[in-house]
C-alpha cells in the first residue's frame, strides 16, 4: 500500500486528479487515520471548519464559542475511488446520530458534518445519508444530525497546528475515539 503524504497547503483542489471533501466526525486525530486507510485517499490534513472565528487555534476551538468543528480535509483520486466510498467509511466508522458529541468527547467541535466541494459529492452526501438513515431505522436507532453544507459556505478550512497533523503517525498508541453505531452500510445493487 502507497503511504498517504501529508496535505500540502494547497488550494481547495490540490490538482486537476485529485477532488477535495472536508469530514467531520469528532476528534480529528482519529478521523484522519482512518482515511490514510482508505483506497483512493492521497492527502489527508486536520483542521478547524464551519465556524466564524478567524484563524482559531485548538484552545479556542474547544471552547464552544467559534463554531468550528474538528475536520479532515481528504483529497482523493476519483480514478482510484469515488466519493460514495469516503461516504460510506465515514458513515459507519462514527456515530452521526449524536449531536455535538462522539463518544466521551462531547462539544460542537464533535460534530458530524461533511463539507462538500462539488455537485456530486453533494448529491452522493444527501443520497448515502438516506440510505444510512434507513439502516439506522431498522436497526432502531435515531436520526442522523449530521450537517451537509457546501465548503464555500461553511467557510475557511483552518489548519491545525502542527503537532495536529498526522498525530496518530506520531503517537501510535495516542488516543482514538472511535465511537460507531454498529450499523453497517446497506449494500445496494448498482447498476
Amino acid at each position: 500500500m502507497t503511504p498517504i503524504r501529508p496535505m500540502r497547503r494547497t488550494p481547495e483542489h490540490p490538482s486537476e486528479d485529485l477532488d477535495v471533501i472536508y469530514l467531520a466526525m469528532g476528534c480529528f486525530w482519529g478521523a484522519e487515520e482512518i482515511f490514510w486507510q482508505t483506497p483512493g485517499v492521497v492527502e489527508t490534513a486536520v483542521g478547524y471548519m464551519g465556524g466564524v472565528t478567524e484563524n482559531p487555534g485548538y484552545e479556542l476551538v474547544c471552547t464552544g464559542t467559534t463554531g468550528h468543528a474538528e475536520t479532515v480535509r481528504v483529497a482523493y483520486d476519483p480514478a482510484v475511488t469515488d466519493v460514495n466510498e469516503l461516504l460510506k467509511v465515514f458513515w459507519v466508522t462514527h456515530d452521526p446520530t449524536t449531536l455535538d458529541r462522539q463518544g466521551n468527547d462531547i462539544g460542537s467541535q464533535y460534530r458530524s458534518a461533511i463539507f462538500v466541494t462539488n455537485d456530486i459529492q453533494l448529491n452522493e452526501a444527501m443520497r448515502t445519508r438516506a440510505e444510512y438513515q434507513d439502516a439506522l431505522t431498522e436497526a432502531g436507532l435515531g436520526r442522523i444530525v449530521t450537517e451537509i453544507v457546501p465548503a464555500s459556505e461553511a467557510g475557511p478550512f483552518y489548519y491545525a497546528e502542527e503537532y495536529h497533523q498526522r498525530y496518530l503517525e506520531k503517537n501510535p498508541h495516542g488516543y482514538r475515539c472511535h465511537a460507531r453505531t454498529g450499523v453497517p452500510f446497506p449494500e445496494a445493487e448498482r447498476r
